[in-house]
């Protein structure tokens, strides 16, 4: 039986009518049609659903989209405006910092909700930040720098 509820993402408000046991990944990928999340492990291991929901970075996956009614959510569609993206995802263009974009989403979300809470983190930080993302490509140097080149040092 389908319930009604209303989602604040990205500052815009949603009314859905979603089956209670949806998560907040399928919600956001299949109602709301926001396909920056990836379902990587659908496990909550690998990171590629990492959302930010109040300040926090939070795996979607495991998340019921039922709880996070009239909280703040946003996705990797939410930072940076149309044409002019946020700093970081220029610093990760910059610094090579994708390869072939899947663990992307996540790993900025994460850095994100750091750097929002921690303008000027140490490296150990960002790695700690960081360390629920897995990325099969790169190796994370240039993950962390990109983060670096960003932080208020």
């Amino acid at each position: 039986m389908k319930k009604r509820i209303e989602l604040k993402v990205n500052d815009e408000l949603w009314a859905v009518d979603i089956e209670p046991h949806k998560t907040l990944l399928e919600v956001l990928n299949e109602d709301l049609g926001l396909m920056g999340a990836k379902e990587g492990c659908g496990l909550g291991a690998c990171g590629a659903c990492t959302v930010i929901i109040d300040g926090e970075p939070v795996l979607s996956c495991l998340t019921l989209a039922m709880d996070v009614q009239n909280r703040s959510i946003r996705t990797i569609e939410g930072l940076g405006k149309e044409g002019k993206p946020d700093e970081l995802q220029n610093a990760f263009i910059e610094h090579g910092a994708l390869q072939c974009g899947f663990c992307t989403p996540g790993m900025m979300m994460s850095s994100k909700a750091l750097l929002d809470k921690n303008p000027a983190p140490s490296r150990e930080e960002i790695i700690d930040a960081i360390s629920g993302n897995l990325c099969r490509c790169t190796g994370y140097k240039k993950i962390i720098e990109a983060v670096e080149s960003v932080a208020k040092v």
